[in-house]
């Protein structure tokens, strides 16, 4: 009887985590666990920061993994693991410990003591006047508040003391390989090197000269991998996964759940979670006149075109809440899912055109950091909730559609959309919006999960 062969796949996300064992011959997930991480802690900068705890992160990946069937991880070969992009943790030598119970490794932990929050892809401390004043990168992508270079850079300048607490920094699923491996310095994707600014994705280096010009804190760079690749080796058994198992270096959660929903290169891929990504794949960086797509790396040397909106999920999930505390206010308890309930089918019953526009920018956007949130032509014909549900869903397309017209798709010969992400997937109002707009069909696939894409890219 031949031997099974399993792959590990981890999505450290921002408000979960998700993990499943992919077997690559069958092509199917055979077990997954997930867990929300409630990791958010406040922050000295108010609104303006968004940090989250990471033992609590790591917490929520052994309690995926520990709950996973013991007789499935003793044959998991490989280790992939992605997750949020952009965010930065800081951590001194060996910030984690092996907890044993009769010499076995049960679970990792994260010593709180020497590691930073990590401050997140939401983090919007940088302003655009204090990024203005940085150099330019070298490097066809822009730095962003809320990226890894831009925040270690405001710390620079507004408190040097915190960075010489520390000797590496990256992404958490990085943190989260280095500990897995035992190692003893930061490794980090192209991916995710991307996604941090002042990266050279066609030299595949830091932009060290430009780094040190400003005085950057070259030491808390990490050392770069191509996507694939492998960073180490699991350094004890864990959970009954043997000890020595490959782990694939950290991937981007963007470039995994395109990799495992993608079909053939006529499809985009529409992911509405959080935030609102539209992607499709090409061979090489190329002009679209405009500094709303960005080309960001994604495997065996080709790009993802990418508008990526800071406004998806969460403008709905802000809306929802809003309605909670509304109804609070009259002495009405209403659970979130009762809400979605009476919302969803109240948006499918409202007709197609309303002459509300709403502006949905709460988070702004990286390309127009201080734009807001707003409404207009209200009237006494469309304040309905219905009508207003309808007019936000149809404001977080169109959005995406200014950032990535259906002309780009059309230039690119893309056929269909691929939805993806459980802000698109429960939500058909939002799914009615998209098919408006882009005058293509929307479907979706078995695909979808980064968790898969993270297993399918370490084989």
């Amino acid at each position: 009887m031949t031997e099974r062969r399993y792959v590990l796949g981890m999505d450290i996300g921002t408000t979960s985590v998700k993990v499943c064992v992919y077997d690559p011959d069958t092509k199917e997930i055979i077990a997954k666990q997930n867990k929300d991480t409630a990791a958010n802690i406040p922050s000295d900068q108010g609104i303006e920061g968004n940090k989250q705890d990471v033992p609590k992160i790591v917490s929520a990946v052994h309690y995926c993994v520990s709950r996973l069937p013991r007789d499935v991880l003793r044959h998991v070969t490989k280790i992939g693991v992605c997750g949020q992009m952009h965010g930065v943790v800081l951590w001194k030598n060996k910030a984690w410990e092996r907890v044993e119970k009769d010499g076995v490794v049960i679970r990792f932990e994260a010593t709180r003591e020497k590691l930073s929050a990590l401050y997140t892809w939401q983090d919007i401390r940088c302003k655009p006047e204090f990024l203005e004043s940085l150099p330019k990168p070298d490097s066809h992508l822009k730095c962003y508040s809320g990226y890894g270079c831009a925040t270690l850079l405001w710390m620079l300048a507004n408190k040097p003391e915190k960075l010489k607490n520390f000797n590496f920094s990256g992404t958490v699923q990085d943190f989260v390989v280095t500990m897995l491996c035992d190692l003893e310095t930061a490794i980090m994707s192209d991916q995710n090197a991307a996604s941090w600014g002042y990266f050279n994705t066609e030299s595949n280096e830091w932009n060290i000269d430009i780094l040190k010009s400003i005085n950057f804190p070259i030491n808390l760079l990490p050392k770069v991998m191509k996507s694939g690749e492998f960073a180490g080796m699991l350094s004890s058994s864990w959970n009954g996964i043997p000890e020595g198992t490959p782990v694939g270096v950290a991937l981007g959660d963007l470039q995994c759940s395109i990799l495992a929903t993608l079909e053939n290169t006529e499809d985009a891929v529409l992911n509405i979670s959080t935030s609102a990504q539209l992607a499709f794949v090409v061979k090489s960086i190329s002009d679209y006149g405009c500094n709303t797509i960005e080309h960001l790396p994604y495997f065996n040397n080709t790009y993802l075109v990418v508008a990526a909106s800071l406004n998806g999920g969460n403008v709905l999930a802000t809306f929802v809440k809003m309605l909670q505390q509304w109804m609070l206010s009259f002495g009405f308890s209403i659970p979130q899912s009762k809400v979605w309930e009476k919302l969803i089918p109240l948006g499918l019953e409202t007709q197609i055109t309303s002459d509300m526009k709403i502006i949905p920018l709460l988070l702004g956007e990286r390309h127009a950091p201080t734009a807001k949130a707003s409404v207009e032509n209200i009237d006494l014909s469309n304040i309905q909730l219905g009508g207003v549900f309808r007019s936000l869903c149809d404001s977080i397309i169109q959005n995406l559609h200014t950032m990535m017209p259906k002309d780009t798709l059309r230039k690119a010969n893309i056929k269909r959309i691929v939805g993806n992400g459980s802000g698109l997937s429960r939500n058909a109002v939002l799914q009615r919006a998209v098919e408006h707009y882009y005058s293509l069909p929307l479907e979706f696939t078995s695909g979808g999960d980064a968790a898969k894409g993270a297993a399918i890219a370490v084989l």
